[in-house]
Parts: C-alpha cells; structure tokens; sequence
C-alpha cells in the first residue's frame, strides 16, 4: 500500500490543468448501458474508481474500447450477465449506478450491496423505491438487490425523494428514460453532475427537462442511441487546489475548469482573503503571500457549501488567523480527519456536528492516516502547511478521486512524493 511523504513550507505557485469529474463520469458511464449502440465519453480521469467501472462492465460481457486519451467506447449490446458482483461493488458504491440502468433497458439486474468510504448512512431504499414506483419486483437477499421490470418494461411514475440523493436521482432518472409515459421527480438532486448526466442522456435521445431544478420531468422513449459525450471538469478537485494555494500563502491558476458550478468555494475564499479572477475555463488565486483568514462554514445539498470540500476547508482554517466553525449536516461521521491534524498540532474541537477551528501559525509533521477520500486531500493539504516531514498512510483513497495529486502538486512547487509500503 502506497503512502505519501510530504515536505511542508513551500508555497505553492503555478498552472495546473483540472481532470473530468469522477462524480460525473460514473453515472455517466452506467448510463451507456442504456443504449442500443456504442457511445463514447470523452475527459475521464484516470482513476481506480473509473478502473473498476470500466472492470465491472467487462465482468458483464461489456468489453469497452479504452483509447489514449483516456476516451471509452461502450458497445452494450454485448453484455452476457446483469449480474454486478460483490468483490467488485464493495470498494465502490457508485456500482449502485447499473442498477436502473440495467433493470430499464434489460428487464432485470442483481447488484451487490455497495461499499466505499466509510463516511456515514448512504442507504439505496431511495433507489429501490423509486424503480418499485415504476413497477419493478425487488427483493434484497444475500446481500443483492435483484430487481425485474413488469412484463412491458418500467412505467413512468411521480417519486418525491424524502431526502436529498444524488445517486437516487441519477439512478431513476436514467431508468425514466426508457420507461412507458412520464416520470416526474420530486426532491431531486440539483448537483452539477446530476445536469452533466442529463445532458449524456439527451445527446443520446432522451427527453429530459427541469435538471437543475428540484423537480426533473422525462418523457420515456422507445431507445436510446450512440453519442460522443465529454465529461465536466471534477468542481471538487478544482477546489482542492484552490483550498491548497489559499493555505500555503501562494498563487495558482487552474486551467480547464468551471468557476460557474464552484460559487459557494470561490465566495467562502475570497471571505479567507484570496484574491479570485476567473475566465471561461480558468481560474485565478492569488493570498500575495497573506495568512488565511479563518471561516465559518455549513455543508449543504448544492447550490449550498458541499460536504465534499469540508475537509479541505478545515485544513486551511487550522493554519487561519482566528477561529472559524464548521457545521457538517450532509454526513454524520465526516470529521475523522480531525484527530489526524490534532496530531499535527491544530487546535480543532469537536462536539457534534460542529468543528471549532483555531488557527495555529504552522503544523508540525507527523504520520497521518486516511480515512476516506476528501480526508485524504485534507491531509496532504495540512502537509504542505506543516513543518518538516508529513507521511500520509492508506494513500488508495486518494487515488479514487484524485488523478496524479503528486505530480500536480510537484507541478505548482510543493514537495512531495510517493512511496511503496
């Protein structure tokens, strides 16, 4: 198991160019299992996530054609088994995404029950209630949920999600797309990758309106054909960087980006002191060489501040100036990187849902060890602020959403490397 050695101190300072959205590649990939030709997408990241998709679809009988540029070709009509077995599902939950996918345009599916970052309750009964409200038999035994449509496929249905779930929606948003008459979802996702996945669907014929919004409205269709599809930029890892210049008192631009779905980020930097530019697919950061101020912070379902960039913001508040709070109401255990930067000399206090942050002048190094994926950035990010060595164990959960973060980091002046256990 790999593990990273950090040398803290240096500011970082340059260009990097930001990958396609994980979070948005993997619904979109299931999504190809909707057509009745090849499609191909465009800018996906090079990532383990992404490599246990792409296994998982072989695993089925689905040999997707894999070029240079990382750009995938998936020919569904090849597929022999619609069966998503454990071993494969259990290191990530977003295989919960074949589900609709499979049980829309094949009549059945058997998926594992997911597994991935241990970051709080991801329960699928929003998933199995949805496509039960479209006529599908569900039974979960054996730890799999198999599922089959009615005779004559799946019925458009009204759902209202009772919370907020972005692969609840995009599951039974592409299971609508194949179902008899009209499908409207209530409560739905609002997220950027949710309306990336929308727009693969339409490219491939689908009729789709409202993604965006709280209430999606589709037209099922008899089929739906081949496309070309490039994913969007990954929002988190833009972030990421952004997050890990402001901490290090540097300057940064990132290049094949989107500054439109980063608002509520870009809006709590500038409150941090950063000096924000942007262009049409860029992004400009400049601290000139000023300490962060500390924020206050709630995580939200977009448009709000998302859970997924917490971590990182709690990282730069430790080396802040002031106290900043942060309030977690998306997940339920999403603090256990803080005990690891307490390690590192942060003064952070739990209680609840809620992390007081007290800025400290400088981490020392230590070992750290990740615990799940954003907690891992977070990590890296409190090594690059942190005097002398920082070494950042169980690294995998950083390959899952982040591609070459060394070689990026090295890229803008930061010191660090990997190492084989």
């Amino acid at each position: 198991m790999d593990k990273l050695i950090i040398t803290g101190g240096n500011r970082l300072d340059g260009e990097i160019r930001i990958s396609g959205a994980k979070n948005s590649a993997l619904p979109i990939l299931a999504a190809t299992l909707l057509a009745d030709e090849a499609v191909t997408i465009c800018n996906l990241p090079h990532l383990h996530d992404i490599t246990t998709m792409i296994e998982l679809f072989g695993r089925m009988g689905v040999q997707p054609v894999v070029d240079e540029k990382m750009n995938v070709e998936v020919n569904p009509t090849s597929i022999t088994t619609l069966v998503a077995p454990y071993e494969l599902v259990k290191t990530m939950r977003a295989s919960i995404l074949v589900l609709g996918p499979m049980v829309a345009h094949f009549g059945k599916a058997e998926v594992a029950l997911p597994g991935g970052c241990a970051i709080g309750s991801r329960p699928v009964d929003l998933h199995i209630r949805g496509l039960e409200a479209m006529g599908a038999t569900i039974t979960v035994e054996g730890g799999y949920i198999k599922a089959q449509a009615p005779e004559g496929g799946l019925r458009g249905a009204h759902f209202f999600f009772d919370t907020v779930s972005v692969t609840g929606t995009e599951n039974i948003l592409m299971a609508a797309t194949l179902a008899k008459g009209k499908t409207v979802l209530e409560n739905a996702a609002r997220e950027p990758e949710v309306v990336d996945l929308a727009e693969c669907l339409i490219a491939m014929g689908a009729q789709i309106s409202g993604h965006g919004t709280a209430t999606i409205t589709i037209h099922g269709v008899e089929r739906l054909h081949g496309a070309r599809y490039s994913v969007m930029p990954d929002r988190i890892e833009t972030g990421t960087y952004l997050v890990a210049a402001a901490a290090t008192r540097g300057r940064i631009k990132v290049k094949d980006t989107d500054a439109s779905i980063l608002e509520s980020v870009l809006l709590k930097l500038e409150e941090a002191g950063a000096h924000i530019e942007t262009g049409k697919n860029w992004i400009g950061l400049d601290m000139k060489g000023n300490r962060p101020r500390a924020i206050n912070l709630r995580t939200a379902p977009y448009p709000a501040f998302p859970t997924d960039m917490q971590a990182q913001f709690v990282a730069m508040n430790t080396v802040a100036e002031g106290t900043g709070t942060v309030i977690e109401t998306v997940f339920e255990n999403r603090f256990m990187h803080v005990q690891e930067m307490n390690r590192m000399g942060a003064h952070i206090l739990v209680e609840g849902n809620t992390a007081i942050v007290t800025g400290v002048e400088q981490l020392k190094g230590a070992p750290v060890m990740a615990t799940d994926l954003r907690a891992s950035a977070s990590l890296v990010i409190a090594g690059l602020v942190a005097e002398g060595d920082t070494l950042v164990d169980r690294i995998y959960h950083i390959d899952r959403g982040y591609e070459c973060i060394e070689e990026k980091l090295q890229a803008l002046g930061g010191i660090i490397r990997r190492v084989p256990a």
